[in-house]
């Protein structure tokens, strides 16, 4: 009898449910995180129409990009959730609702939803070669009224964009939620009883009233700004953002929208920690852990010791640009021991933030390097008050001033004043004990980073990944602290042209410090022979140009081999901080004949077996490393349907990363090798290949045998997920929940902006 009445029921809910209005938290949410924000985030997302909340749906679309290496004015800044509040307030800034039907006309997105629902791509096809999908295309961002001519000169231009679409379901959901006035019951994200305890604790140490809190406030907050913030191991999955407010502790948060966190507020305020809202997503989750060991650290830091504050630093353009007279006052050990105890944190912060994108930015880096830093007890800014004080003046950042007639004269004198710093350095430590191994810092696991850069992005882990890289940095606390405010703190994502190449040209001469303190690591005969090294061909130039001359006489303590001493430096590294390794990586240092890792299933080490024949060659040996794009990711099933990621990255060679145009010139193609590790090393997948365990060495052969487009050609088509791929977005989603699965607090929407049409 219960059965009857219940199919009887069920017969006239049918028609209630196919009507009802879909909840955007419950049904619209969902489906923009599963197909939409890949594209739709940060500052990158194209027409600035960013899909990870209902604030951002809201807002809509605007026709000015956000990147523009060519503006000669400073932008107005369009950062969601502090630069306007609601929709009024965004369409007087120039936002387009995407929601709102226009003169008898269907929502702009339902009609982009639809074009692309009416256009679909054959199944795992090719894309057109007439099909521009690259990230630095021009979008056209039509405004609602222009959408009928767009769309006849655009058929296959429908969301989402050159590739799979919705299946029936979403399609039908998102377009009766457009039809009923897309209404948003979007709930704000809040802390749970335990955050809020500890959020309490922690915003009262901010907002101490006595100078050397205030002081030290200032200083946290500078450092923490960037970060997704997370207690307890970030159990509820919940993150925070370190923001200046009108209101304190127990009222609404009321945040104050400065171009800079170290602009002047303009007003009173307080520290207040904030829920992030929205989509996680990948490229700009930057985690950062908050506890009550944490806050004891801090508190052992900066205030166990004795020092005063004669008067509090105000927010002028030379207190912006010099954090190491602005913070002067706070000892400058507690400053780079908080930095060196989460070193990976502010790495991130300047290799993966503040901005999404820049090739312009990253092409001052090489495509895979390690980095390691000095050790506070021979740091001489720490150690040595007269060199300090001598030094402190010379460390000043450019990117204040950003009037385009003086950027050569801006760029002359910081490039002076890095430069007899470098050469009071150079000297000092000259009369310095030689260094040994005591002089790397070696105090948790991030003290050994890996660097990869692909193209345009760049991504950090924690640990020695890959073969021994051409370069190794060593930062110091002066080049610590000037790279994060120079890329960080004082970068603007909005700013003109001028202040884009002053941070650009400086973090040039950054990445040459790092170099020149490694190489006084090496036996001073092979000093100059490494440097000429890295600066081949058109790099001399810039040696003799813009950088300090080196020291190639003074000993090192170090016992290294004189004719292979990086070498035997990274093999003894690898060796003597075997503990603090975060990442072993026998698959790319093989070092007899199992090339594998040993605690991982037998059908595992098969495949990493097989994939370690990719390592180590250069391309003019592996010829299908050219027809590879920086990052490939390899999803291998094993065992009872478990799966096994892999990234395959390219590491694009070049005689010097010292100019800031005309890299192709400098691009040496033959000369590319790959990295293959296990995770997802970076938040830009290129493409996605898909295989069975027992399949691995076949791969492995097909792209050691092709060396022509046409047989590359043969392994996408038989392993690779195209954009088109029917399956494209389960892959896709295969790859996030494997983060989540393998480092939870790191997990975020990966973004597809860079995939490629292979």
């Amino acid at each position: 009898m219960n059965r009857l009445l219940l199919a009887f029921f069920s017969l006239f809910s049918l028609p209630v449910l196919a009507t009802e209005v879909p909840s955007f938290s419950r049904d619209v949410q969902p489906i923009f995180n599963a197909k939409c924000v890949a594209c739709h985030a940060c500052y990158d997302a194209p027409c600035q129409l960013n899909l990870g909340s209902g604030e951002g749906v809201q807002r809509g679309a605007s026709q000015s990009p956000v990147y523009s290496g060519t503006r000669t004015e400073a932008q107005a800044t369009t950062r969601l959730y502090l630069d306007a509040h609601g929709e009024a307030a965004w369409r007087r800034k120039g936002f387009a609702s995407v929601l709102q039907p226009q003169q008898q006309s269907a929502a702009l997105m339902a009609r982009m939803l639809e074009l692309g629902h009416n256009n679909p791509w054959p199944a795992n096809s090719k894309l057109p070669a007439t099909m521009d999908i690259d990230i630095s295309r021009e979008n056209q961002c039509p405004l609602p009224e222009q959408f009928a001519g767009f769309a006849r000169k655009n058929p296959q231009a429908g969301m989402p964009f050159a590739v799979t679409g919705l299946d029936a379901m979403e399609y039908d959901t998102l377009q009766r939620w457009l039809a009923a006035g897309a209404p948003v019951d979007e709930q704000p994200r809040t802390a749970n009883a335990s955050e809020a305890s500890q959020i309490s604790q922690w915003e009262a140490l901010l907002n101490g009233d006595s100078p050397r809190e205030v002081l030290v406030a200032r200083w946290l907050y500078e450092h923490l700004f960037l970060a997704h913030l997370y207690f307890d191991q970030a159990q509820s999955g919940q993150f925070f953002q370190l923001v200046r407010s009108r209101t304190p502790t127990g009222q609404p948060v009321d945040p104050i929208a400065t171009r800079r966190p170290n602009d002047d507020p303009g007003t009173r305020f307080f520290y207040r920690l904030w829920p992030i809202q929205g989509a996680i997503v990948h490229k700009t989750h930057i985690t950062y852990p908050l506890s009550a060991k944490k806050l004891a650290r801090v508190q052992e830091l900066f205030f166990a010791g004795d020092w005063a504050v004669q008067a509090l630093p105000g927010y002028s353009p030379q207190r912006r640009a010099n954090p190491f007279e602005t913070f002067a006052a706070i000892p400058a050990q507690a400053r780079y021991q908080f930095m060196l105890d989460n070193a990976e944190y502010f790495v991130r912060t300047f290799i993966r933030g503040p901005v999404c994108r820049g090739q312009i930015a990253t092409d001052v880096i090489r495509d895979q390097f390690w980095a390691l830093f000095q050790s506070p007890e021979h740091d001489l800014y720490l150690i040595d008050p007269q060199f300090r004080a001598a030094a402190t003046s010379l460390l000043a950042l450019p990117g204040q001033v950003d009037e385009l007639r003086s950027l050569p004269r801006q760029w002359s004198e910081y490039k002076e004043s890095r430069n007899d710093y470098e050469a009071l350095r150079r000297d000092t430590y000259a009369e310095a004990p030689a260094p040994s191994w005591s002089h790397i810092w070696a105090g948790n696991d991030n003290a050994l980073l890996s660097i990869f850069r692909q193209f345009d992005s760049a991504s950090v882990r924690k640990g020695l990944i890959g073969a021994v890289p051409q370069t190794l940095w060593l930062l110091d606390y002066p080049l610590l602290e000037r790279t994060y405010y120079g890329l960080v703190v004082n970068f603007d994502v909005f700013g003109n042209v001028s202040h884009q190449a002053q941070t650009r040209l400086y973090f040039d001469l950054i990445r040459n410090g790092a170099e020149v303190n490694f190489l006084r690591l090496m036996p001073a005969s092979s000093r100059e022979p490494l440097l000429e090294g890295w600066y081949a061909k058109s790099g001399r130039l810039k040696l003799w140009l813009d950088y300090q001359s080196i020291d190639s006489s003074t000993p090192t303590a170090l016992q290294l081999d004189e004719l292979k001493p990086k070498e035997d430096f990274a093999e003894r590294l690898i060796q003597r901080y075997a503990t603090l390794n975060a990442r072993p990586d026998p698959i790319n240092r093989c070092q007899g004949a199992h090339c594998y890792r040993e605690n991982v299933a037998v059908e595992l080490q098969r495949a990493e077996q097989s994939l370690s024949r990719l390592t180590n060659r250069p391309a003019a040996g592996l010829k299908v490393i050219e027809q590879l794009p920086e990052a490939s990711i390899l999803s291998i099933d094993y065992g009872q349907g478990q799966t096994e990621v892999y990234s395959l990255l390219r590491n694009r060679a070049h005689s010097n990363v010292a100019f800031m145009v005309g890299e192709e010139l400098r691009y040496e193609e033959g000369l590319d090798t790959l990295t293959v590790y296990p995770g997802v090393l970076s938040s830009y997948p290129n493409f996605m290949f898909s295989l069975e365990a027992d399949e691995v060495a076949e791969f492995v052969a097909a792209l050691e045998q092709a060396r022509s487009p046409q047989a590359f050609e043969a392994i996408v088509q038989r392993w690779g997920i195209r954009r088109t791929h029917p399956q494209f977005w389960a892959h896709l989603d295969k790859l996030n929940t494997y983060i989540e699965r393998t480092e939870p607090v790191e997990s975020g929407i990966l973004d597809i902006n860079r995939y490629k049409n292979l």
